[in-house]
């Protein structure tokens, strides 16, 4: 997927601003949030979020459920390259495992299950 932060910000800048968040903020952490290509679903309002390690992708789902104003009986999708992360995973562990080289996690949401098996 392409991502529009990565577009807009050189390596460097994504690099320094993620380490300087990390540094004030060690127990969060820095994700970036984008609509995946092609979903049907909204858009949502900003794409940088600070989150608590120990926070699950759930309660993360929940989160931006809220932001882009989704109804509860339409269904919402999260993808960490690609795949579908456990629910009851925390932030942190999802970022140890997947974290970008930039130092963020970045996640797609859809509306579809578009990027599946």
């Amino acid at each position: 997927m392409k991502w529009n932060f990565k577009e807009e910000h050189s390596l460097e800048s994504r690099c320094h601003e993620s380490a300087k968040i990390r540094a004030k903020y060690p127990d969060r952490i820095p994700v970036v949030v984008e609509k995946a290509p092609k979903s049907s679903i909204q858009d949502i309002d900003k794409r940088k979020f600070l989150v608590p390690s120990d926070l699950t992708v759930a309660q993360f789902m929940y989160i931006i459920r809220k932001r882009i104003q989704l109804p509860p009986e339409k269904a919402m999708f999260l993808f960490v390259n690609k795949v579908l992360p456990q629910t009851s995973s925390t932030m942190g562990s999802i970022y140890e495992e997947h974290k970008d080289e930039d130092g963020f996690l970045y996640i797609a949401y859809s509306g579809e299950n578009t990027f599946g098996l």
